[in-house]
Order: C-alpha cells, then structure tokens, then sequence
C-alpha cells in the first residue's frame, strides 16, 4: 500500500471516529504501534444493535502472541458497552484471519467469491462471520 494512500484512509478513519460513527482501537508495544482494530459503528437505523469489526491488523513480528486476540475482545467489551448485540465482520478467503475468529466465538455464515482485490493483483474471496455479544436494549 502507497504511504498516501494508508495516510488518507487513516485520516478518513480517524475523522470517522472522531464523529462518534467507529472506534479505532490499538495495541502499542512501548512507542511502536504493533496493531489495530476497528469498530464501526454507524450502522443503518434498522440495525442500532449491531456493529461491524474491520481493518484487524497486526504488525507480521508480533504475530502470534495474542496481540488480535487482545484487540478483538477489547472492540467486544467496547461494542456492549455501546449497547450493540452482534458483531459481523468479513475476512479474506486466501491468507484472512478466520482461524482467529473461530477461536474467539464467530460463526461461518458464508463465503461470497471474488469480493476483493488482492494487494498484489487478483480476486480473493471473503467469508462472513457474526457473533452474538449482549442483549438487545
């Protein structure tokens, strides 16, 4: 990914979050950003209980040592807090993180082939997944 390409969209994000519509969450290892998570939150108004997880992201050295398992029950406890009752999320076919989220309680509702593009060229295919966290309020 272009350097201005990530500024503008963690701009766009940033300024999303500041209006109240996501949450962007991070995992910090002293000063060095290790990962990040983020929590959208401006749903529809025929959907006020649910959210959306997008963009986990871990630094490819601090793989494996929990840091998206840490950030993903952290953007849970903020999205009940946020009176939201399912999560959905959507994760690549080829190289995604779906083995995590299965660990953590989401279930496979389907996959959807050529979604996205690949960062180096091509399709890739994306599975869905939900996961109840609260009650309706």
């Amino acid at each position: 990914l272009a350097p201005q390409a990530a500024r503008g969209f963690w701009e766009k994000s940033l300024a999303a979050a500041a209006r109240g519509e996501r949450a962007v969450l991070g995992a910090w290892d002293g000063k060095n950003l290790v990962g990040t998570v983020t929590l959208l939150l401006d749903c529809p108004p025929n959907q006020p209980h649910r959210a959306e997880i997008a963009k986990l992201m871990t630094r490819t050295d601090y793989r494996g040592r929990g840091v998206g398992t840490r950030l993903m029950r952290a953007a849970e406890r903020l999205a009940v807090e946020k009176g939201r009752m399912l999560l959905v999320l959507d994760t690549a076919t080829e190289e995604g993180a779906s083995r995590l989220y299965e660990r953590l309680g989401f279930t496979l509702a389907g996959e959807i082939p050529d979604y996205a593009l690949k960062p180096h060229g091509g399709l890739t295919g994306t599975l869905i997944y939900w996961k109840r966290i609260g009650q309706i309020s």
